[in-house]
């Protein structure tokens, strides 16, 4: 009962053609994809070439595009961005392109606006507890560390 799907190597062509083209793929994510319909090492490097040479996939893009979405939506720091793009094993040439890709003027107007929105949140009283939670907060999501003291000194006495 518990059988395979076996794909042609033309199904999994097709297949990870319309992946790639419904959203940014890394390659890590492209090969576990691949992995998962049973392909054998010498079909996902076939795979692999096809949609690199058909420009279905292109880290330079998916590393751009993923620091642009997580800064814009998810408001991640520079750190986190840097973080995650590694753990997808994206080059270190491309992600430094991706994070210059982010504009200084823009990130630091984004987290002012975040730390002033934070401090109005934060219910707490006692003010070292206050600081921690707004320090929390923004560490966790990639805020250079920097940044977020600095902050928290100015808005929270």
């Amino acid at each position: 009962m518990n059988e395979k799907k076996s794909y042609t190597l033309n199904d999994a062509i097709k297949k990870l053609e319309h992946y790639c083209a419904y959203q940014e793929r890394c390659h890590k994510e492209v090969i576990e994809k691949l992995q998962q319909m049973h392909m054998i090492p010498e079909a996902i490097d076939v795979v692999l070439v096809h949609l690199i040479e058909n420009k279905f996939l292109n880290e330079a893009r998916f590393a751009e595009a993923f620091a642009s979405g997580k800064f814009k939506i998810k408001k991640w720091g520079r750190s986190r961005i840097t973080f995650e793009l590694k753990k997808k094993g994206i080059s270190a040439f491309n992600i430094n392109k991706a994070i210059e890709s982010i504009s200084d003027e823009e990130y630091y107007s984004v987290f002012n606006e975040l730390a002033e929105n934070k401090v109005k949140l934060i219910k707490e009283t006692n003010v070292f507890k206050k600081k921690k939670k707004f320090v929390d907060y923004f560490l966790y999501r990639g805020w250079e560390s920097y940044l977020v003291y600095d902050k928290a000194n100015e808005l929270i006495k």
